[in-house]
């Protein structure tokens, strides 16, 4: 097992939680004529994913709708199974199947949701959702007090105070912004060592998201967690994260460190993500073409990379081979965690046949 030696923005190396290669495809449910064919349709939701979370650091995981970044989160979370490839927790396969080993993953590993309203059971209150994160993962205590001392910790955490103003409210009864705290509360409930936050602030008003994602980070700092950030936010990874990798139908792009991968981006899917992004300071006359078309059907998708059919720069090699990664700049690609690098035939080293343009396009290199 290959463990990087980079450091983390708290100081340490260590790999909590890692993927490598992993692949889920999801069946499709055959209908009419297709009840008699034996061919089974598969949506191939992703492919080959491996990345690595390292404890006191942020990595975010970006990239348009159905790019396939919460199924990677899921997967992380034991809620799908994988259907190839690898997830290690300090470096021990998971095997989760059975109660006990499924608990015993979910305590170290935490999954927060999108929606908090819909996250939160509507009938119960704040106090029944924390009980039962903290008694599932017996962290509740032997009395009481104890407990009710334990739910005044996780609220304080999350900075609902007083505490005693939250505890016995329902969900209805509280802003997104604090719904999305309880959520947070809930999962420190079980003391993880990793959080999967799930565009966490998505659903909530553009004036508080910056509050939680600032909560977020402090908790990383104190409580040393590691965090797998999902977002279709490209400039909030910029902000929020310590490394960040781009998805796009299904597979990684591009990775390394935010302020490269967000600064000079080398993958035609980044650079469009990126100039899609409102900027004021940037004259219209100054917009790029990124790319035309829609995402490619993930039941039937391109050969090759998956982004020729929109790629202003394909050639004749993106529609034949699915790229590997390329290193940008200095840096090895395999060892180094933030070494930036493409999974774009761009940066490869090839032959004048292969690099004959798809279609007409001035500038690609």
């Amino acid at each position: 097992m290959t463990t990087s030696t980079a450091p983390s923005a708290s100081g340490t190396t260590e790999v909590v939680l890692e993927a490598d290669g992993l692949t889920k495809h999801f069946p499709v449910r055959k209908r009419g004529r297709e009840l008699l064919s034996k061919t089974t349709r598969s949506v191939r939701a992703v492919e080959d994913v491996t990345l690595r979370l390292h404890r006191g650091r942020v990595t975010a995981l970006v990239g348009e709708s159905g790019s396939g970044k919460s199924t990677v989160a899921r997967l992380l979370a034991q809620l799908y199974p994988q259907t190839s490839g690898q997830i290690r927790l300090r470096g021990e396969p998971v095997r989760t199947k059975g109660g006990k080993r499924f608990r015993a993953y979910s305590k170290r590993v935490q999954m927060i949701f999108q929606d908090p309203f819909a996250s939160l059971n509507p009938v119960h209150t704040v106090r029944y959702h924390l009980t039962r994160a903290l008694k599932i993962h017996g962290n509740a205590g032997r009395t009481p007090a104890e407990l009710e001392e334990a739910l005044a910790h996780l609220l304080t955490r999350v900075q609902l105070t007083p505490p005693e103003r939250y505890v016995d409210k329902f969900p209805h009864e509280l802003s997104g912004g604090q719904r999305q705290r309880v959520a947070i509360a809930r999962a420190l409930g079980a003391d993880p060592e990793v959080l999967l936050a799930d565009e966490p602030v998505s659903m909530l008003d553009v004036s508080i998201r910056l509050g939680v994602l600032n909560l977020l980070r402090d908790l990383k700092e104190r409580l040393h967690l590691a965090i797998l950030y999902i977002t279709h936010d490209i400039a909030s990874a910029r902000y929020f994260a310590d490394e960040t990798f781009v998805m796009y139908a299904g597979r990684v792009v591009e990775g390394g460190d935010s302020e490269t991968v967000t600064q000079r981006p080398a993958h035609p899917y980044t650079q469009l993500l990126i100039d899609s992004a409102p900027d004021p300071d940037r004259p219209a006359a100054q917009e790029k073409d990124g790319g035309t078309g829609e995402p490619p059907s993930l039941i039937n998708p391109p050969d090759g990379c998956r982004f020729n059919p929109r790629c202003p720069f394909a050639m004749e090699v993106c529609a034949r081979k699915v790229p590997p990664r390329f290193a940008i700049g200095d840096g090895s690609v395999e060892g180094d965690s933030g070494a930036h690098f493409a999974a774009c035939w761009l940066y490869g080293d090839l032959s004048d046949d292969d690099k004959v343009k798809l279609r007409g396009v001035e500038g690609a290199s």
